[in-house]
C-alpha cells in the first residue's frame, strides 16, 4: 500500500512561510483534496488557480517552506504541476531540516539539506523525486528554479514518532499518522481501504472503504483489510465506525490478530491470524463500537467484514510492549 503524505494538511501540516504568493496562496500546496481548474474563472489577483504561483520574473526563484504534519522518513516528493501549463516553474530542489517546535525554520541558522539534485519539471504532470535519505525531518523547503506556479506537494513517507510520546500511554496503533498502515486488502470496487486509518471522523459515506456487493454469500463469505502496526502492541479496545454506511453497512465483523512478522516471501496476507481479538459480532449501521479487549503483543489486525459492505474507520488502540518499545526507540536513533 502507499505511503502516508507526511505535509498534508489533513493530518496537520501547515505552509509557514512563502517568498511570494502573489496569484495562488501557498496554502494550497498541501491541499488533500485534488488540485481542479475552472478555465476563465478570475477574481482581482488573476485566473483563479489551485496551488500556489507567484508573480512573473523572479531573479532568484522562488521558495516556500512546509512544516510535516507527520514527522518522518521521506520516501518520494511529488511537485505536482497539474494545470499549470505555460506558467509552470522550469525546475525545483526540495530540501529538508530536523527542527524542534522552539526553532524558526525561516531562521539564516537552518540546517537544509538537498534531498535530491535539483529536478526539471514538467507542466501539467506529477513530477516524482525519489529521497534515498534515511533520516528523521520535520520541514521542506520546496525552491523552485524560476517564477511559476504547483498545485501540490505531496511529501509520502512513514512516520518517525519519538518513542517518550508512545512510553506509559495508549496509542492508536492503526492510525496512519502512527504507522499503522493498510497492507492487503481483498476488494476496492467502490473505495480504497486506506481510508480506514485515516485522521478524524468520516464526513460522508465516500470517506470510508466500501466492497462491491457479493453474490456468493455463504456462512464464512467475508472481505478483509489487514493493518500492520509499527510495533507490538497490547491491545484493550478496538473501535469500528460504520458511519454514513446506512444500508450498506457490514452486517458482522471479526478482528483477528497475529504476533508475526513478514519476511522475504511471507507476505503479511500470508501470516497467521490465530488470536481472536474480536469474535464474529452482528454489527450496528451508521454508528461507532467500542469492544473491549485484551491480546498482547498484536503487530497486526485482519478486520473480516461480513459478508460484504462498507466500514468507515477501525481503530485499534493499546500500549507498546517492552519490546516494542525498544523497537521504537532504535528506529527513533537510526533516524536521527
Amino acid at each position: 500500500m502507499t505511503d502516508l503524505d507526511l505535509a498534508c494538511r489533513a493530518v496537520g501540516g501547515s505552509v509557514v512561510a512563502a517568498s511570494d504568493e502573489s496569484f495562488g496562496f501557498k496554502e494550497q500546496l498541501i491541499d488533500a483534496a485534488e488540485p481542479n481548474f475552472v478555465p476563465g474563472t478570475f477574481d482581482l489577483r488573476g485566473e483563479v488557480v489551485d496551488g500556489w504561483e507567484t508573480r512573473r520574473h523572479a531573479p532568484d526563484g522562488d521558495w516556500a517552506i512546509v512544516r510535516l504534519g507527520v514527522p518522518g522518513r521521506l520516501r518520494s516528493i511529488d511537485v505536482d504541476t497539474r494545470f499549470f501549463t505555460g506558467n509552470h516553474p522550469t525546475g525545483a530542489t526540495v530540501y529538508a531540516a530536523a527542527l524542534s517546535a522552539e526553532d524558526d525554520p525561516c531562521g539564516a541558522g537552518v540546517d537544509w539539506r538537498a534531498l535530491a539534485p535539483p529536478t526539471p519539471l514538467k507542466a501539467d504532470a506529477h513530477n516524482l523525486i525519489a529521497v534515498a535519505d534515511q533520516r528523521r525531518y520535520t520541514h521542506l523547503k520546496l525552491v523552485i528554479a524560476s517564477d511559476g506556479g504547483v498545485a501540490r506537494l505531496r511529501a509520502h513517507g512513514e512516520p518517525v514518532p519519538d518513542p517518550a510520546l508512545w512510553a506509559g500511554v495508549t496509542v492508536e496503533v492503526s492510525g496512519a499518522e502512527q504507522g499503522g498502515r493498510v497492507e492487503h486488502c481483498s476488494d476496492t470496487f467502490y473505495s480504497g481501504a486506506g481510508t480506514l486509518i485515516a485522521a478524524g471522523r468520516p464526513h460522508n459515506m465516500g470517506a470510508g472503504w466500501e466492497a462491491r456487493r457479493r453474490r456468493d454469500i455463504g456462512p464464512d463469505t467475508h472481505d478483509a483489510v489487514t493493518i500492520s502496526f509499527l510495533t507490538p502492541t497490547d491491545l484493550d479496545r478496538v473501535e469500528i465506525d460504520t458511519s454514513y454506511f446506512v444500508f450498506n453497512a457490514s452486517q458482522e465483523v471479526c478482528v483477528c490478530g497475529t504476533r508475526d512478522r513478514p519476511s522475504p516471501g511471507r507476505p503479511w496476507w500470508a501470516l497467521s491470524f490465530d488470536e481472536i481479538v474480536v469474535p464474529r459480532t452482528r454489527l450496528l449501521a451508521d454508528a461507532r463500537q467500542v469492544f473491549v479487549v485484551d491480546a498482547a503483543a498484536i503487530t497486526a489486525i485482519r478486520v473480516q467484514a461480513y459478508p460484504d459492505g462498507g466500514i468507515a474507520r477501525v481503530r485499534a488502540l493499546g500500549r507498546p510492549t517492552e519490546e516494542g518499545l525498544t523497537l521504537l526507540r532504535d528506529r527513533w536513533e537510526a533516524a536521527l
